[in-house]
């Protein structure tokens, strides 16, 4: 696995032998395709990292900040490594921050304390991790007004999109399906 684009363009990433569902390229590819510029000057929350990859393409086309979040030791030593790996770009000014905890419980942190982010990347593990994500109630609390969610999910979860929710459009990549959403009410501005 390598970063697609930007200034990291083709720094290779640390990935653990098991544990992880790493993004692939092509989907890593098409989800920052589509985005374009909604990712420059980007604050970023990656959830279930797994090995940074999603946040780290971020950061390497221009995100302002990136903040990831992983509970499993084996990818975080990875994530870790990787992080490390990409601050050797002197050209990157990007801030990083890794966090060793529960995806529903850092939300609710970040909520409490007030933090917002305009871009948020989510890889739940397969099944009905996808839907409960979106019923966590400090999710859409730490999303920007003009903030996109992004939501990988197995295409055979059906998630059902209700308020505070609204999506904005998907994708499926083989076994993958990418959903885009915004808050319900948000600027349409929020991704195109």
């Amino acid at each position: 696995m390598r970063i697609i684009a930007g200034i990291a363009k083709g720094m290779t990433l640390a990935v653990p032998r098991t544990g992880v569902r790493p993004t692939a390229d092509r989907i890593r590819e098409a989800i920052f395709s589509s985005l374009g510029q909604h990712v420059v000057g980007a604050h970023v929350l990656d959830l279930f990292a797994g090995t940074g990859a999603i946040g780290l393409e971020a950061a390497s086309r221009g995100a302002a900040s990136v903040t990831f979040v992983e509970n499993a030791r084996g990818a975080l030593a990875c994530l870790e490594k990787n992080v490390e790996t990409i601050k050797r770009y002197r050209e990157l000014i990007c801030p990083f921050c890794v966090v060793h905890r529960a995806a529903e419980a850092q939300l609710r942190k970040l909520m409490t304390e007030g933090e917002m982010f305009s871009l948020i990347f989510a890889d739940p593990p397969y099944g009905e991790a996808a839907q409960a994500l979106l019923c966590e109630e400090a999710l859409p609390g730490i999303l920007t007004n003009d903030g996109c969610l992004v939501l990988e999910s197995a295409k055979r979860d059906a998630l059902a999109v209700d308020a505070p929710w609204e999506r904005v459009r998907g994708a499926v990549y083989g076994d993958t399906q990418v959903t885009y959403l915004r808050r319900a009410g948000a600027s349409a501005n929020a991704h195109g």
